[in-house]
């Protein structure tokens, strides 16, 4: 099916999902859109986070896209089951992809949980490793200042070595931990960081990889991939500056982003009540 995939997200950290989907799955096209402008949405109240979220979902709609991927974990937590029992193509979040691959890794069963306040406010992850097994010792820790740092483009500097480091603090007292899932899709950008405080013991799960598997299967199962050959090429949107978002993106992505188109959204048509 010659449509694009659409992704996502209140800012540039979907594009760690974006960058996995475009690896996997080569030949199909994106259009992603990052609402920059409004990030970060973990504080947000949630009926605020569904706003947005859906706000974005009509705008990529119109674009006649075949399948959705929020590459979001606050919009995932609060808005998945609402658009997948709305829309009438297939909705992906990225908690549930987050959750099976930790469970393939950990060995201990302890199991932690880095995210934005809106995330573990809405204890969405344990829940969905509960359902999964209820023999865990899950621990789970907001990092609000996390995605800030990253949008603002400086995360490979001193100053973010020590925020992470100072965010980190209360996880560390958790002995026997051996897997940390980045309940947060801009947290992958700080990997580094976050590896070097957690230590080697600990397995960093990012949702990306297995949330583009479950795209594929999906895709497959329900006869939408694209069959044909072609060299994919990709659309990027964003409510806030193109040249930020630009400069961050060729920073992480093995694809050049270039021409990236800035846009308003602020309504919706989707009736949420």
């Amino acid at each position: 099916m010659d449509q694009p995939i659409g992704v996502i997200d209140s800012g540039v950290g979907g594009l760690t999902v974006a960058r996995e989907l475009m690896r996997q799955l080569p030949k199909e096209q994106l259009i992603y859109l990052g609402d920059t402008v409004r990030c970060p949405y973990g504080p947000r109240p949630e009926k605020e986070v569904i706003r947005y979220t859906l706000e974005m979902v009509d705008f990529l709609m119109e674009k006649q896209i075949k399948l959705l991927v929020i590459a979001c974990n606050t919009a995932t937590a609060f808005t998945l089951e609402f658009l997948q029992e709305k829309l009438s193509i297939p909705v992906i979040g990225v908690i549930q992809p987050g959750a099976r691959a930790a469970m393939k890794i950990t060995k201990t069963k302890k199991i932690g949980v880095i995210g934005t306040e809106g995330t573990i406010k809405s204890k969405a992850y344990p829940h969905a490793l509960e359902y999964i097994s209820s023999k865990l010792d899950i621990y789970d820790l907001a990092c609000p200042k996390f995605v800030p740092l990253v949008e603002s483009g400086q995360f490979s500097r001193e100053a973010a070595e020590q925020i992470v480091s100072d965010s980190l603090q209360p996880m560390l007292k958790h002995h026997g931990l051996d897997t940390l899932i980045l309940g947060c899709t801009h947290y992958p950008l700080l990997a580094d960081q976050i590896k070097a405080v957690m230590g080697q013991r600990v397995q960093i799960i990012s949702s990306g990889e297995e949330t583009a598997r479950e795209v594929s299967v999906i895709m497959s199962y329900q006869h939408i991939a694209y069959e044909g050959e072609r060299l994919a090429k990709h659309q990027f949107y964003t409510t806030g500056s193109p040249i930020l978002f630009e400069q961050i993106a060729n920073r992480w992505m093995d694809y050049p982003v270039q021409f990236i188109e800035q846009v308003t959204i602020d309504q919706t048509l989707i009736d949420n009540e």
